[in-house]
């Protein structure tokens, strides 16, 4: 099996985890006879399984400028490690190349505690989101989870760093004093965490600007009704 195939069998698999609240029927109550709270949660929905169905693609971090991570500041701001290792634009390609895709890595774990937390989420005031616009829905399920993303992906980050064995990575790790594969899984972790949010906020985003687009009769009458 290729590792284009596995990748895309893993996407799948993780982005079906963010699908069952998209069947559910619309409640009574709310605005217009919706419940806003579902809304809310579709609305999470939809984003997170769009955002990482780009994600987990081959590729998802590195070919998304929106989403690609950047080299930790730890290597970035070495000036000697810079001259002595990553002289060269394809050199410094291939260390950002390993990285974000040991952050896809992490993302795969992401998703299903993503969509745990959108069926679990405390919405005390549906209407103030749902009214809010941009990444309103998205701000209220990060604060919920906290760091729950960055302690969740930083195992299978540092497995996919070890696993990769780079020799990049290696004389990065050696030329960084007090700088080991736990580390470097946590920047990585940290930035993998905030290019997850960052594309589901966008996707929210995209959505509210669009509700019809969606085709969710329960999305495009909250949406539309609560601009009014």
């Amino acid at each position: 099996m290729t590792e284009h195939s596995i990748t895309s069998r893993r996407t799948l698999i993780a982005t079906a985890a963010l699908a069952p609240l998209l069947t559910l029927p619309g409640c009574a109550g709310g605005l217009g006879g919706f419940n806003l709270a579902e809304a809310i949660r579709r609305l999470l929905t939809l984003s997170s399984q769009r955002a990482f169905a780009t994600l987990l693609q081959p590729g998802g971090f590195w070919d998304n400028q929106a989403a690609r991570l950047p080299l930790p500041a730890r290597i970035a701001d070495d000036r000697n490690l810079i001259t002595r290792v990553l002289t060269s634009g394809p050199v410094r390609d291939r260390m950002g190349r390993e990285l974000n895709r040991a952050a896809g890595r992490g993302a795969e774990r992401a998703a299903p505690i993503v969509a745990d937390a959108i069926r679990t989420l405390s919405i005390t005031d549906a209407l103030a989101i749902v009214r809010g616009g941009g990444r309103a829905a998205t701000d209220l399920l990060e604060g919920s989870l906290g760091t729950a993303l960055i302690s969740a992906m930083f195992p299978a980050v540092g497995d996919a760093l070890r696993i990769a064995s780079d020799p990049i990575i290696g004389q990065v790790l050696r030329g960084v004093t007090g700088y080991d594969v736990a580390a470097l899984a946590g920047d990585v972790s940290q930035g993998a965490n905030r290019a997850i949010w960052n594309a589901i906020g966008l996707e929210e985003a995209d959505i509210r600007a669009n509700p019809q687009a969606t085709n969710d009769p329960v999305l495009i009458a909250a949406l539309t009704l609560a601009g009014r």
